[in-house]
């Protein structure tokens, strides 16, 4: 179940604001400038499908933010619990940073913390299978995989090559909690 937990940026112990219906969830993060929507495909998405077969399963969500947003490129990126480099993937992006251009998530499966630092608060959203989040360029974030990772993601960029993280130096992202292992973590 997707979830938004909210927190004052100076009180990482005890949420101000839990949420847990999508309706509540997309609202609050609208009001932070965050857009987040559940994405339903258009045909079924085989375990192992290739690149290609799951944006053709979304082509259409797909298009519409391609269009409105000017995004220019889109991938599918996944990993699994088994994955070598796991641990340095995930300590890859657990500090707060930015990028120059929005930071755009949909989970075809599994799931991943994305946590946001905006106007003296921090919104930890648990992203889930169906969910879309759209991280604005300049916002403070940091994102967690867990340990033990499993998702499937579609990417859109405005710039591929341009994605690059912005490190803010902030060590803020050290006192908020961590993702636990997920429930839909699998292997196959």
């Amino acid at each position: 179940m997707s979830r938004l937990r909210i927190y004052d940026e100076r009180k990482p112990e005890a949420a101000i604001g839990e949420f847990h219906e999508h309706a509540a969830i997309a609202h609050e993060l609208r009001q932070a400038g965050v857009r987040f929507e559940r994405w339903e495909a258009n045909a079924p998405v085989r375990p192992g499908a290739s690149q290609d077969e799951v944006i053709d399963a979304y082509r259409g969500d797909i298009d519409r933010l391609m269009e409105s947003e000017g995004y220019q490129a889109v991938d599918v990126i996944s990993l699994k619990p088994d994955h070598p480099d796991r641990a340095n993937l995930r300590r890859k992006f657990l500090d707060e940073h930015t990028h120059s251009e929005d930071e755009v998530r949909f989970f075809v499966a599994g799931a991943g913390q994305f946590t946001l630092h905006i106007a003296g608060k921090v919104y930890e959203v648990l992203c889930e299978q169906g969910d879309l989040i759209g991280v604005p360029d300049g916002t403070r974030h940091w994102f967690d995989m867990s340990e033990s990772p499993y998702f499937v993601a579609i990417r859109l960029f405005t710039n591929k090559d341009g994605w690059v993280a912005h490190f803010t130096g902030d060590e803020i992202a050290q006192r908020f909690p961590r993702m636990e292992p997920h429930a839909s973590a699998v292997t196959t």
